[in-house]
């Protein structure tokens, strides 16, 4: 049995929910009404455990104070009102992938019997193998119910998942989560704003402005609130405060509860005790779970490929350009003593005009590889989190481990940044004939890549929209070269300030450093005007920029709530 005592919920100074007391048995199908920014949402995510703002009062579960001790991951289901899955994927490969992410191998010994009868259940066996993206509204409240019941959960919570249906796809999709209630025991709550089909429900629960107005039977709901139909209720409800509604409540409910009784279902007499619940695979499950979804996704997007395959191919070529026939080499002074000092002082000049253009053609195609690679790494990684936000709080609700999704996270994109980071260094080396060491250089290539796509995965761990996390990503990346020094000089303060958290700046540097023992080197040191850093110093900042994006977006993904 679920029940709720005396809870109220308030944020920044707006209780949102006010002293709401309610039961729900087991085997129970129960409706969550009344007018838009009542508190409904709100009351469903506080039974979840993920209610905004300031608690009070005691949510229990079969007498376990959930304060205390929450939900198993297996024990409870969450359906948003809108179904959340990869669009590239199949509605079966969903609810497989879905399987393989909450229940252990050892709780799931026949894997594709247990997707077959969850596609029956839900009435997708038709639809099975269609994309997610070709999927109706009512379809796609199907799939999203089939993924969350993978687990089995006693408890499932429905938030408006009838919404915007047609009333054929709305009547099947209440008749389903009634079924549903029947099986196992289940408790099912549904909030909805149809007042349709409420005879199909064991209770309907009211709320009016965060109070609750009334919990009871459907069949006793138009005579409390002394309407002719549940369409009139709303414009009831609207006559009264809401401390009046729950006053009035508070003051009937045992009353209208020993009325009822008669009409209510039997409960189930086993008692109410904490089974052995079947716990969530290990990280390490997950990720390899989590890493093979990603490259089948990635596989499927079109557009994605393309770009990709544009940004790897193209951007080197844009480099290239600029030293089609080679880096030049240049010529020595004659420093010959028969020419008259006007030769020589002509000679020298020259010397200079020719050594200033080949420093700067140095030292500006590692910054222009550099600032592109950057370029890629935003690119890479600057919607990876925030695009697929309502997918992970969703599947991390259900026992998802942030560490393994940050984790698979990190492998996929480091497979980008091997194959863009090591064709720019390789084709620029073979093309411009560019000096030095190649191995070293793609280190330091690979590791500023490396450093963008981690601080902005962080980014997009922090901020839930894509479009915001995209935006905030490219200025990043707009900051890296007047921040960086290769350009214009910093005044030294400001150049000693930011330069720790510019990474274009030691990826160009330790490239530079990778040229000593070739001509080129003093060369480009004669036209630089920031100061060079040893290429140990360069990997080991490259690398901390890495581990630290890393950190904040395991953090960013732990601390998120279902929106």
């Amino acid at each position: 049995m679920l029940e709720l005592a005396n809870v109220s919920i308030e944020t920044n100074g707006h209780r949102l929910l006010e002293n709401i007391s309610a039961t729900f048995p087991k085997g129970h199908f129960g409706a969550i009404i009344g007018p838009s920014g009542c508190g409904k949402t709100t009351l469903l995510k506080l039974v979840a455990g993920i209610a905004p703002g300031d608690e009070e009062g005691t949510v229990l579960w079969k007498t376990r104070d959930l304060s205390q001790q929450d939900f198993a991951a297996s024990e409870i289901a969450y359906v948003p009102q809108f179904g959340v899955a990869h669009e590239e994927l199949t509605a079966r490969e969903c609810i497989h992938f879905a399987l393989r992410l909450r229940v252990r191998r050892a709780d799931r010994p026949d894997s594709e019997a247990t997707i077959e009868s969850l596609l029956e259940e839900t009435g997708m066996r038709d639809f099975a193998d269609q994309p997610v993206k070709t999927l109706s509204g009512g379809q796609r409240r199907r799939l999203a119910l089939a993924m969350e019941l993978t687990c089995q959960p006693e408890i499932l919570l429905c938030d408006e998942v009838t919404s915007g249906l047609d009333p054929h796809s709305e009547n099947e999709i209440v008749r389903l989560l009634h079924g549903l209630s029947r099986r196992a025991g289940r408790l099912v709550l549904s909030v909805t704003h149809s007042l349709e089909h409420l005879s199909l429900y064991d209770s309907v629960t009211v709320l009016y402005k965060g109070a609750l107005a009334y919990q009871g039977p459907p069949d006793f709901l138009a005579h409390y609130f002394g309407v002719d139909s549940p369409d009139q209720l709303y414009a009831r409800l609207a006559l009264r405060e809401p401390a009046e509604w729950a006053a009035s409540w508070t003051k009937h409910r045992n009353a209208l509860a020993d009325a009822a009784k008669s009409n209510s279902q039997p409960n189930d007499p086993s008692p109410e005790t904490d089974a052995d619940l079947p716990s969530s695979p290990g990280p390490v499950s997950q990720f390899l779970t989590l890493f093979q979804r990603r490259l089948l996704v990635f596989s499927r997007s079109g557009p994605q490929l393309l770009l990709q395959a544009g940004l790897v191919l193209g951007f080197p070529l844009l480099v290239a350009v600029f030293a089609l026939d080679g880096i030049p080499a240049v010529k020595n002074l004659s420093m010959g003593l028969d020419l008259d000092v006007l030769t020589r002082l002509n000679e020298a000049r020259e010397f200079l005009i020719q050594s200033s253009k080949v420093g700067s053609l140095v030292s500006g195609i590692v910054m222009f590889q550099v600032i592109l690679l950057t370029l890629m790494g935003a690119n890479n990684s600057g919607r990876e989190i925030a695009a697929e936000r309502g997918i992970f709080e969703q599947e991390k609700l259900s026992g998802l481990s942030p560490l393994a999704y940050v984790a698979s996270k990190a492998v996929f994109l480091s497979v980008l940044v091997a194959v863009q980071s090591t064709w720019m260094g390789v084709f620029v080396h073979h093309v411009c004939g560019f000096p030095g060491n190649l191995g070293s250089q793609l280190v330091m290539l690979l590791l500023v890549n490396a450093a963008m796509t981690s601080i902005c995965l962080a980014v997009s761990s922090l901020l839930s929209s894509p479009e915001q996390a995209s935006l905030v990503s490219i200025y990043l990346v707009g900051f890296q070269l007047p921040l960086s020094g290769a350009v214009l000089a910093l005044p030294d303060l400001l150049g000693t300030a930011v330069r720790p958290f510019i990474s274009a700046y030691w990826s160009w540097s330790g490239i530079l450093q990778t040229l000593r023992g070739e001509r080129y080197y003093d060369i480009v040191q004669t036209v630089v005007q920031s100061p060079l850093a040893p290429a140990a110093l360069c990997i080991a900042v490259l690398s901390i920029h890495i581990a630290a994006g890393l950190v904040i977006a395991w953090i960013g993904c732990e601390r998120r709530k279902l929106a």
